[in-house]
């Protein structure tokens, strides 16, 4: 089976695809489909067989838990066994939007969805696609990121096509999504609520909604007790070739890296080096790929997956980028990539800069 792909207008999506994509998903079948965030790969959130389906499509760890989706937060207590007023709060203010929050779980959501939890993860897209596929499947999609577990999420159809094409049997393309990284995860299950997961909602933005926000030590290091969110203890978003980060004064950084990847050609293997629009310049060997602005970091979250992406279909023998701690997405944009690194980091200074 090869997935259909079909274009759809991201912003007025055309009623007969999205009856189509709804047939399908209350159908039991798989469709992938854009957020704001990254694609996701959608099944009916209250059906195990549907959410199997997903875990068996992805190749993904089955105690990964999936994230609900939904188009209305009258919707939410059909899922959530308690809403504390805190939650209410964050949903009234960025919801349709980037936030996933966790609640302990009604019986209505099977354990397969949940990955044996019992608390539920859910968010509220506000992609135009998204929302009208979430009302034409009656209302619970279940979706992880469209891409093989591991890899770089997607953030173009083609990439869902790369990597699922022949798995699942409808993609709606909606071009390129917005923000670039999945979306911000808290969890209310305790209190006060803790990030599991960073992203473009920051803890200052959580914070002036509702106060005392903890930030998870699982955050940036894989523990060992069951994930409670996405992304929490398997390796994710990384590409074919190993990744390093290398951290140090930025002259450093690139003398290393030049000195690094020019041995590198004498030997006939390429490196690939990701740098941000200020820095690039500054790379005289290897294969150098610009991310973004530092003042708009933004664009690095945007970038940085199909940048990975780009990397592997130039088959580099390796990869080493910058570190990105921006003022606003810089926390969100290291988590991926330390964890794309499997958190390997080189620090640099004056007196190591040779290898």
């Amino acid at each position: 089976m090869r997935a259909e792909i079909i274009k759809v207008d991201p912003k007025s999506p055309q009623r007969e695809i999205m009856e189509k994509a709804g047939r399908i998903l209350r159908g039991g079948g798989l469709v992938a489909f854009p957020t704001e965030t990254v694609y996701g790969l959608g099944g009916d959130g209250l059906n195990p067989e549907s959410s199997g389906k997903i875990y068996r499509a992805k190749g993904r760890p089955s105690d990964n838990p999936l994230i609900v989706h939904i188009g209305s937060l009258r919707d939410l207590p059909k899922l959530a066994e308690q809403v504390p007023d805190g939650a209410l709060r964050l949903a009234r203010r960025f919801w349709p939007g980037p936030l996933t929050m966790i609640f302990p779980k009604t019986r209505t959501v099977p354990y397969e969805t949940t990955g044996g939890l019992e608390s539920v993860a859910v968010r509220m897209p506000s992609h135009p696609v998204a929302l009208e596929l979430i009302r034409a499947a009656g209302g619970f999609v279940a979706a992880p990121s469209a891409n093989r577990s591991g890899r770089p999420s997607p953030t173009l159809a083609a990439h869902v096509a790369e990597d699922l094409g022949e798995e699942i049997e409808l993609i709606l393309d909606g071009g390129m999504v917005g923000i670039g990284l999945e979306s911000t995860i808290v969890d209310f299950t305790q209190a006060p609520p803790a990030i599991l997961r960073p992203g473009y909602i920051s803890r200052e933005m959580l914070a002036a909604c509702i106060g005392q926000v903890e930030l998870d030590p699982g955050i940036d290091r894989p523990g060992t007790r069951p994930p409670k969110a996405p992304g929490m203890r398997y390796r994710h978003y990384a590409p074919q070739a190993p990744l390093t980060i290398v951290e140090g004064e930025q002259a450093h950084v690139a003398d290393y890296l030049n000195d690094l990847a020019r041995r590198e050609r004498q030997r006939g293997r390429q490196v690939g080096i990701l740098a941000s629009d200020e820095t690039a310049g500054l790379y005289q060997y290897g294969l150098v790929k610009r991310v973004g602005s530092r003042e708009t970091d933004g664009d690095i979250a945007l970038h940085l997956y199909q940048v990975l992406r780009e990397f592997d279909q130039e088959q580099v023998s390796c990869i080493y980028s910058e570190s990105f701690y921006t003022r606003q997405m810089g926390q969100a944009i290291m988590n991926r990539l330390l964890k794309a690194a499997g958190y390997r980091v080189i620090q640099v200074s004056q007196s190591s800069n040779k290898l």
